[in-house]
């Protein structure tokens, strides 16, 4: 029974990412893009100045600051999406899936701007006072009753999407890989990713933004530094990685049977996965930062898949292309990553230190995306019994720990994308909002 649901949700996978949901995605994303006249990206040095809270007002409504709502949202996709799901791009679209990384990239930070903004713009409250933000809430606030079906539809999609599949399966196969443990220890390993996940995410959203806050700028400076020292052994290899990568977006050499178009949908997948732009989880924690003005937080977003894909999936993509280990290897995931590094630096040292950042990237993860599906439960009940999903989000570690890397791709990815049809839909309606609400605020910083 199980095999036949795997092979259901590979097949649903397979079809709901075709040609439809990429051109709603990217189509949606450069539309957004054209529409914005790229004004947003101009005002980059002032999303910096936001972020580190030059603006931060502790009277505004909301739970987060700034800086804790892009470090919680990041520790949501600064995770295993750009160590493990840049290895998943190179192996099944080959080395050009990452250069339609970097387009999706680019694109979703104009998705970014305007899915964030509406989530402050059309936020909610609960019983307590507690603001609440995220697509369900922008097509009910924005949209008005009639288009509730595309939020329950978004919601019940967002239960499954936010299950820390993809996460805990990739982590517990680290640990047995570098620490040689059993392929039978599988189970033992989830309970034990349970139990340290449940100390945080029962604290609720403060206590992760607490965590997501300290964690995330010093797991993206270790990768950083770590891959920056694999690179440097192989700098002579570097230029003819970015040319393969650019030649071999348009050629699909290396896909089977040259598939251009299975290798862009490749390259659209995986950057949905690592920056989640148009998917509409970030807009869920940036709908609660602390501040009564949208744009702010819109820009804020938008620096998100600047350095989740277009940094640190780019770092990820070099190291593993500059070694070579991805052409003589039957090796997916996170396997392929420690591959690489183990390829280049000696005594094991890859190991150790792809398994501290692993673990760092992965439990960051695992608390952000707790609250997600907090929220989606809150709506399609009451928000105050959305905190019940932490117990299904707990049992799902254990229980991801065992499947196949396969099923928890397919899963996820058939949940982002039904997640992404109301997403993008209620964002592209509303769109002129955002854009006379960022003229209003444009003009007032002239001033």
């Amino acid at each position: 029974m199980f095999k036949t649901i795997e092979e259901s949700i590979a097949y649903f996978s397979s079809w709901v990412w075709d040609w439809p949901l990429l051109v709603l995605l990217i189509g949606g994303g450069l539309f957004l893009l054209l529409y914005s006249k790229c004004v947003p990206f101009f005002y980059f040095k002032h999303a910096i100045q936001i972020l580190i809270g030059k603006y931060d007002d502790p009277k505004n409504p909301g739970q987060l600051s700034h800086f804790q709502a892009l470090s919680s949202a990041l520790a949501a996709t600064v995770g295993m999406g750009n160590i493990s799901g840049v290895a998943v791009a190179i192996i099944s679209g080959g080395p050009g899936a990452i250069f339609w990384m970097w387009i999706s990239a680019f694109i979703g930070m104009a998705t970014k701007f305007y899915t964030c903004s509406l989530a402050v713009m059309y936020r909610s409250e609960d019983d307590k006072g507690s603001v609440l933000g995220g697509p369900m809430y922008v097509i009910m606030n924005g949209l008005g009753t009639t288009w509730k079906p595309l939020a329950v539809l978004f919601a019940l999609a967002g239960l499954v999407g936010t299950i820390p599949a993809f996460t805990a399966n990739q982590l517990t196969q680290t640990l047995i890989d570098v620490l040689a443990w059993d392929d039978s220890d599988r189970l033992y390993i989830g309970l034990f990713l349970a139990g340290i996940a449940s100390l945080v995410i029962f604290g609720g959203i403060k206590r992760i933004g607490n965590v997501a806050g300290k964690l995330v700028p010093a797991m993206v400076m270790l990768y950083f530094v770590t891959v920056i020292v694999v690179l440097l052994l192989q700098l002579e290899k570097i230029p003819d990685m970015f040319m393969l990568i650019f030649s071999d977006a348009f050629s699909g050499k290396a896909v089977a049977g040259g598939a251009l178009g299975y290798l862009i949908k490749t390259g659209v997948k995986r950057a949905a996965f690592s920056n989640e732009a148009g998917i509409g989880t970030a807009p869920m924690m940036h709908g609660i930062a602390k501040t009564n003005e949208p744009i702010r937080e819109g820009l804020v977003a938008m620096i998100g898949p600047a350095i989740d894909t277009l940094l640190v999936c780019t770092l990820t993509a070099l190291a593993i292309l500059s070694t070579g280990v991805w052409q003589h290897t039957d090796s997916n995931g996170i396997t392929l990553t420690l591959d690489a590094f183990n390829s280049v630096l000696p005594y094991g040292l890859g190991d150790i230190l792809v398994m501290i950042m692993v673990l760092v990237f992965a439990f960051s993860t695992l608390f952000s995306y707790s609250y997600y599906g907090i929220v989606c439960l809150g709506f399609l009940t009451k928000p105050k019994f959305g905190n019940y999903y932490n117990v299904v989000y707990i049992a799902s570690i254990v229980v991801s720990a065992v499947v196949k890397i396969e099923f928890a791709i397919n899963l996820i990815d058939s949940a982002f994308a039904l997640m992404a049809i109301p997403t993008v839909i209620s964002t592209l309606i509303l769109a002129p909002k955002v854009n006379k609400r960022a003229k209003e605020y444009f003009t007032s910083l002239k001033v």
